[in-house]
């Protein structure tokens, strides 16, 4: 996987842009949230992800840098357990919609209104 050429985090700390091959991949502090690909998050094997829910308010506050391989993101939530590899990044940003349309989906499954939107990534 190659390295990132530029990332940046937007002054509200709300919006995180990974270029790769000159590529602009923009992602909200919120989607990037609810697919950490920490243990909390993803689990310890298939079938064991948790739905994170009230993500939408949640920030970043730190990238960390690990190596040549990863950035560890802390959120305002207090979540700081996901490193990020860059092909995870690649992967979160060359699939967005769909990954984005099926979280909208398993929350609207789990008829949680409360935490239900559809906002544009």
């Amino acid at each position: 996987m190659n390295t990132p050429s530029n990332i940046t985090l937007s002054k509200d700390k709300k919006l995180l842009t990974v270029t790769f091959d000159d590529t602009d991949f923009s992602m909200t502090s919120e989607y990037l949230r609810v697919y950490s690909p920490s243990a909390e998050v993803q689990g310890h094997g298939p079938g064991q992800e948790t739905l994170q829910l009230g993500k939408q308010d949640v920030t970043i506050q730190t990238l960390v840098p690990m190596g040549n391989y990863a950035i560890a993101i802390h959120y305002s939530d207090g979540h700081t357990t996901g490193i990020y590899s860059w092909s995870h990044l690649y992967k979160l940003g060359s699939q967005k919609e769909e990954l984005w349309l099926d979280y909208c989906n398993r929350v609207k499954d789990k008829n949680d209104s409360k935490n239900y939107h559809e906002v544009k990534i």
